[in-house]
């Protein structure tokens, strides 16, 4: 379901009421077909919700009505601690809520106190989606090193016996160690969905609620997930779980939270000495963090800044034997730090005052981006001859060495799908559900970097922009790669969260063919763009895929959806492509495209020459593009 998210938030409230602070609201841009049929399932299925919690005390529920057209699937889910009266009184208002969706197709509504969507297909068995989000509250807490090591030990426990629980649902608390302060926390799993897929979804969420502390509340949403803590106390002593015998094995956070327990059940002082220095060695360490373990640094404090001197130890003085790659913005150096941890330090290739005064702000916002399908940035140099970052290490390397390098042929269909799920994934989450758009602005193959089980990580922020919520675009200078680049942006410096779709659409061409986007063939005489254009206008678009793929791979259907798509992400004007949100809905739906069929995209040479197939237009100067351009793709 394509969402546009509004979140929300509000002061905490007491225990005693259903906890209705809206989170996130989001409604689907389709609407259904036979309206009748529609609000008669919809009104079926929020009544037969609402009799399952309120006469059957039920906290989880679904209800469907499927055998007419524009079938309703919903669910709702309150969180245990709530009383029946107040799981009914969230429920209502939920209801409430989602109608202001009017005739959309499917919507969500997520409150402190329960959870409420419907959609029209079944989504049951869905954990993490895009959408996912941290949201955090305004207030700060005194210690705060303390504070953050106590909810950090608290949501890893969490994280961990939560998917062993029956009905997936956990309350716990613990005492800051040296503070009269404690940290309340729950999270919860939909109960239709698998134990790995609460394992993820959890996983996800205990990323995204990173940025909160030392806030003093903070919660994490997603489509199969709830994680929220709180130094008030929102549900009661009585209701809490022991989640002890879940934890088998669980690390160094239990074993550290069994210390603060004991600490707290016997008052005896020899436990609190051991606690007491415990957190004092705990405290002294993360002061040290910068010069120590890179792997190990603090989320909380942004980025460690590390000393350029060891970097370039670590890769043996940026030796070409430990060169991974070059780019216009610096090349990427494998590195090996003294406790064994491999890393990939890039050497930036910028030296202007403002790209220095800058540095350290930027860097800082990209090391709060955390996502699945996002290249973690650990730490950066700003102290040396050249400005560094410091990021975690791909074994498998780019995308580009198994499309069209060395590897060519070695993916299959199903990884080559999910690198372009993913892929969407990633850019979703920087376009729409971080706290500021983030622009990428050079997406392509070399970017693109594989995990050892194949899975995509957007690499390269070393182009980033961020998006003033006001405007629609920035106008800059070029700094893309040509082949990949948006008309737009390269013509006319107009630069919005589209220009990543357009390089995405690209991206997924090659992935599709095997085939550079840039380079001609034998066969042909015209670029990827083109000659998928072309294809696809046609009716032969499955000529464009690569050879090496076994036919028995994929279903051909399947296949020219994803190509549609991709042509859908290239199209002229701006405004009709999609959103990487909505990409995402649309490659993961089993049911024939809801949306019009790509519109002739809008080509350029080398030369910033714009083109468009029969009515060519061609011109050697941006000033002299413009007329032509604006044709094509204007808003």
């Amino acid at each position: 379901m394509a969402v546009m998210v509004v979140v929300a938030f509000m002061s905490e409230s007491a225990m005693s009421d259903p906890e209705i602070n809206l989170l996130n609201k989001g409604c689907s841009q389709y609407n259904a077909t036979n309206l009748s049929n529609f609000f008669s399932n919809l009104n079926a299925t929020f009544s037969d919700l609402r009799s399952q919690i309120s006469s059957q005390n039920k906290k989880f529920a679904t209800a469907q009505k499927a055998s007419t057209s524009d079938p309703v699937y919903a669910m709702v889910q309150c969180r245990d601690y709530l009383s029946v009266a107040h799981c009914v009184s969230c429920f209502d208002a939920a209801v409430s809520q989602i109608r202001n969706c009017s005739a959309a197709n499917g919507a969500r509504v997520i409150y402190d106190g329960c959870f409420l969507r419907y959609e029209s297909n079944g989504f049951y068995d869905q954990g993490t989606l895009p959408g996912n989000v941290g949201v955090c509250g305004n207030r700060t807490v005194s210690q705060a090193t303390a504070f953050y090591t106590a909810v950090q030990g608290v949501l890893t426990n969490l994280k961990i016996a939560t998917p062993k629980i029956n009905g997936f649902f956990a309350a716990t608390k613990s005492v800051v160690v040296s503070s009269s302060t404690t940290v309340y926390a729950v999270s919860q799993c939909a109960e239709t969905i698998s134990e790995s897929s609460c394992q993820d979804c959890l996983t996800v969420a205990y990323a995204n609620i990173q940025i909160c502390p030392p806030n003093a509340d903070g919660r994490a949403v997603d489509a199969g997930c709830f994680l929220r803590y709180s130094d008030t106390a929102f549900f009661a002593d009585n209701q809490t779980t022991n989640i002890n015998p879940f934890l088998g094995g669980g690390g160094g956070s239990s074993k550290k939270n069994a210390i603060i327990g004991g600490v707290v059940g016997s008052g005896g002082c020899l436990l609190l000495i051991v606690a007491m220095i415990l957190w004092h060695r705990l405290s002294r360490r993360s002061k040290l963090a910068p010069r120590g373990n890179i792997l190990g640094a603090s989320k909380l404090q942004g980025p460690a800044i590390y000393r350029y001197k060891d970097l370039k130890s670590a890769t043996k003085n940026f030796s070409e034997e430990n060169k991974l790659g070059e780019g216009g913005f610096g090349d990427v150096y494998k590195g090996t730090l003294e406790n064994g941890n491999i890393i990939a330090v890039k050497k930036l290739a910028i030296s202007s005052s403002r790209a220095k005064a800058d540095f350290e702000s930027e860097v800082k916002i990209i090391s709060n981006v955390h996502h699945r399908n996002l290249i973690r940035l650990l730490g950066c140099s700003n102290r040396g001859p050249d400005l560094l970052l410091v990021y975690e290490y791909m074994a498998n390397g780019s995308l580009d060495r198994f499309l069209y390098g060395e590897r060519k042929g070695a993916l299959n269909w199903k990884q080559r799908f999910d690198i372009i799920f993913g892929i969407a994934r990633g850019l979703a989450y920087l376009h729409e559900q971080f706290h500021v758009c983030i622009i990428h602005r050079d997406i392509k193959s070399s970017n693109i970097l594989l995990d050892d089980d194949f899975q995509p990580k957007i690499a390269d922020f070393g182009l980033v922009r961020l998006l003033p919520e006001d405007q629609s675009h920035l106008s800059t200078g070029f700094a893309g790669t040509l082949g990949y680049t948006a008309p737009e942006y390269a013509v006319h410096g107009q630069l919005s969260e589209k220009v990543d779709t357009y390089s995405f659409g690209i991206v997924v061409l090659e992935i599709v063919s095997g085939r550079r986007c840039n380079e001609m063939t034998t066969e042909s005489t015209e670029f990827l763009l083109e000659q998928a254009w072309k294809l696809y206008k046609d009716g032969i678009h499955l000529k464009l895929v690569d050879e090496t793929l076994d036919t028995n791979e994929y279903r051909g259907e399947e296949m020219k959806k994803v190509i549609e798509i991709a042509l859908m992400c290239t199209q002229s004007p701006v405004s009709t492509r999609p959103t990487m949100s909505e990409v995402v809905v649309l490659l993961v739906s089993d049911r024939s495209m809801e949306v019009k069929k790509p519109t002739q995209p809008t080509l350029i040479d080398k030369d910033k020459k714009v083109h468009n197939d029969t009515n060519t237009t061609t011109s050697s100067s941006t000033s002299n593009a413009t007329a032509s351009f604006t044709e094509f793709a204007g808003r």
